[in-house]
């Protein structure tokens, strides 16, 4: 960070006046389809009369999401963190999960919410995701499996969770929120452990304007989320087991549809602005972006910088104060850590100790703005700032 960058800080106006973007670019406008093809297929279920209860464009686009995954089974939810929690109670997870802390809550709320215990772990300095070293060190006599989370577009190491936890006969799912349109070795995200969780909320790369899905290979499983999204229902007067209301409509899924039709386009999009947001920011001091994984294998829907004070000149919350004056509307993800957030700071207040790692980036890493809303022009302008 240059020197005007840091006297700026206190009155948070770079170049004065009003700010250098005249629209604010902010982390999560949503990737909008073809409007006009969405109500098409709205219309098409209004004129049906079948708007829930398993409609042919959930059939439908379940049957995409299938094939997009290489999955034997998409069980489509009403939210992502729906799709956890019925993950969580299909694959019968009891005691304790060692999941990690630098992710969104909802991933420590849906276990809790299921009477499991989250055990908060350490994650790989360079991946930012689930180290298996520390995960074997964090397994309690009561865990009975791993949460493992796929970050902001990039896949885990599935390989080395599953060292983990084949041998000790634990189970291994993944929370995939971030990860549609993402790989690891040729592989889509959707097909590794036992099952894993999708999201399709309005901020996702894919969005049906709310909803989520779970992707597994195992039949008997797949049943299990059937049943449970639908209060346990079998047939029109069985129940079978106890239930509750988490499917998808009708409307969810003819955004769902619209937008796997265009997801190439806001690929295209992201990959434009990562290139770009790449070439802007290589040369300033104290900003790194965070590492492309292989070719092709993450869906560059997160743009993720690391912010060190010593060497940039101010801190990332200053820098994210800077940019929000200027219009360009950063998020501290996911700070301040599930950790540090009720109830599990008044559970385990001493957490942050055994997790140097998630701490120190939850004080360094700041998402920048992407997406279809974003152009060539606004990413420019948006490294110009964190570079003045």
């Amino acid at each position: 960070m240059r020197g005007p960058a840091k006297a700026a800080v206190g009155d948070l106006a770079l170049f004065g006046g009003p700010p250098l973007l005249t629209r604010p670019a902010h982390v999560g406008a949503p990737n909008v389809p073809d409007p006009a093809r969405v109500t098409a297929l709205i219309a098409g279920a209004l004129e049906r009369r079948w708007l829930t209860n398993d409609g042919p464009l959930v059939q439908a686009f379940e049957a995409r999401l299938r094939e997009a995954h290489g999955v034997r089974h998409a069980v489509t939810t009403s939210s992502g963190t729906l799709g956890l929690m019925l993950m969580i109670r299909a694959l019968g997870l009891t005691g304790s999960v060692v999941v990690p802390a630098l992710t969104f809550v909802a991933t420590a709320h849906a276990l809790l919410w299921q009477g499991v215990t989250p055990v908060f772990c350490d994650v790989d300095p360079e991946t930012w995701m689930l180290d298996p070293e520390r995960v074997a060190a964090a397994i309690r006599p009561d865990t009975s499996g791993v949460l493992g989370v796929h970050l902001w577009g990039h896949v885990c190491d599935v390989e080395g969770l599953e060292a983990v936890t084949r041998p000790r006969g634990l189970r291994l799912a993944f929370d995939a929120a971030h990860a549609v349109a993402s790989s690891r070795g040729g592989r889509p995200a959707g097909g590794f452990g036992e099952a894993e969780a999708l999201s399709f909320h309005a901020t996702k790369v894919l969005n049906a304007f709310e909803g989520g899905a779970v992707t597994t290979d195992d039949d008997g499983l797949a049943e299990r989320l059937a049943l449970m999204r639908n209060f346990g229902f079998a047939g029109p007067d069985e129940v079978v087991s106890a239930g509750i209301n988490g499917k998808m409509s009708e409307a969810h899924a003819a955004m769902g549809l619209a937008s796997l039709e265009e997801l190439p386009r806001f690929l295209e999009a992201n990959a434009r602005n990562m290139a770009a947001y790449r070439r802007g920011l290589e040369a300033v001091p104290g900003v790194r972006l965070r590492a492309a994984p292989a070719a092709g294998e993450t869906n560059d829907h997160y743009v993720v910088i690391e912010v060190d004070r010593a060497s940039a000149g101010l801190s990332r919350d200053a820098l994210c104060d800077l940019l929000t004056a200027e219009n360009v509307l950063a998020r501290r993800y996911f700070f301040p850590g599930c950790h540090r957030m009720e109830p599990y700071r008044s559970l385990w207040p001493d957490a942050g100790e055994r997790l140097p790692v998630t701490e120190r980036l939850l004080g360094r890493v700041l998402c920048l703005p992407t997406g279809t809303a974003v152009d060539a022009a606004a990413v420019d302008r948006v490294c110009a700032l964190i570079g003045f």
